[in-house]
């Protein structure tokens, strides 16, 4: 009966307290009992639910104490595919010293990946825009014939026909595909190893592999020359394809701005609502409306390291302050920290550029 309405239990109490007297209990003891029952109403469990409780948070304590790394990645699999909650576990893991790496076709498997004592990688199936029919037919032959050793054995070992220009792309963009060469430069020669893996399909099988020797082997792609990929984005393409920024966080090159800032995002949601105060950020969405007079105000998903809310610009800061209210900026802001339909939201007087 945890979580009661306090109002209601209110209204109970009179009809509980005539009950029980007509049935024989004294005032006194009835007093008593109601004041248990309201006790408990504010927040209580029956006694196996509360043991259930403990028996699980002990066992789960222990895990995390003496298999911290296998622990955190059963956690991180656990709550795939919630963004919110993964970048919780992944603040946690850095702050245990456990590393977070980008998928690796080399060495993850389908879900988030026990590397060594210290890291764990995201696993294939994370990878948005990626089926896991081609993320099981990466890891059987890399199971098979071991690593690949570079990009023209990988395309060479992958027969699956479901591995076209969408899927490849997420691969190198999520990072999955770095050890094989700079993002930039896989990007740009991706037609070629999409043809190269279509004529390596159409290959007659040499002869010799019928009676177990090995598959003649495949010549080896030469990729032309492309300008290296931005940090910027890469980072956009990891928050893109896998939900969080995994090689860095386009704030980290405002560090010593970021001093500025009073609070983190984070903190400034769970401790200061109604109390003006300063957060810094990075722009990641924007949606433009219309008030009911016809001027324009916006509605902003800001993130810093900590967590991300919602900031509305009401007209008039979005007049004085519109271009650098856009996604992609890193910017800082000055107002308060109010509730929108039930979630903190920051009312932003001021901004300024980083």
């Amino acid at each position: 009966m945890g979580k009661k309405i306090q109002s209601e239990m209110a209204a109970q109490k009179e009809h509980f307290t005539k009950g029980c007297i007509e049935h024989g209990m004294k005032p006194a003891s009835v007093t008593k009992l109601w004041e248990q029952i309201e006790t408990f109403a504010a927040y209580g469990f029956n006694k196996a639910h509360a043991a259930s409780y403990g028996n699980l948070a002990y066992k789960t304590a222990y895990m995390k104490a003496n298999f911290p790394v296998d622990y955190m990645a059963a956690v991180l699999t656990a709550d795939a595919g919630d963004v919110e909650k993964i970048a919780e576990i992944v603040a946690e893991c850095k702050h245990m010293g456990i590393s977070i790496l980008p998928p690796s076709v080399n060495e993850s498997m389908g879900t988030f990946t026990v590397i060594d004592d210290a890291t764990i990688r995201f696993g294939l199936y994370s990878i948005k825009n990626f089926g896991e029919g081609v993320a099981n037919s990466i890891i059987a032959a890399r199971e098979k014939g071991g690593k690949f050793t570079d990009v023209s054995d990988f395309i060479s070992r992958n027969p699956d026909k479901n591995l076209n220009k969408k899927s490849l792309e997420s691969l190198i963009q999520s990072g999955a595909m770095d050890e094989f060469g700079e993002r930039g430069a896989l990007l740009a020669n991706a037609e070629r190893l999409l043809t190269f893996h279509k004529e390596h399909m159409k290959a007659p099988i040499d002869q010799g592999s019928l009676f177990g020797a090995s598959v003649s082997p495949a010549s080896k792609i030469k990729l032309d020359d492309a300008p290296p990929m931005h940090l910027d984005e890469k980072l956009t393409w990891e928050k893109e394809l896998l939900g969080l920024y995994i090689s860095g966080h386009p704030l980290d090159k405002h560090a010593a701005k970021l001093q500025n800032a009073k609070n983190s995002i984070k903190h400034a949601k769970e401790h200061l609502k109604g109390v003006e105060t300063v957060i810094a950020g990075f722009v990641e969405t924007v949606q433009s409306i219309l008030t009911k007079n016809g001027e324009r105000m916006m509605f902003l998903k800001v993130a810093d390291l900590s967590d991300n809310i919602e900031v509305v610009a009401f007209p008039r800061v979005l007049k004085e302050h519109e271009t650098i209210l856009a996604p992609g900026q890193c910017i800082m802001l000055k107002g308060k920290i109010s509730e929108r339909n039930g979630t903190p939201s920051f009312v932003a007087e001021k901004a300024k550029a980083l």
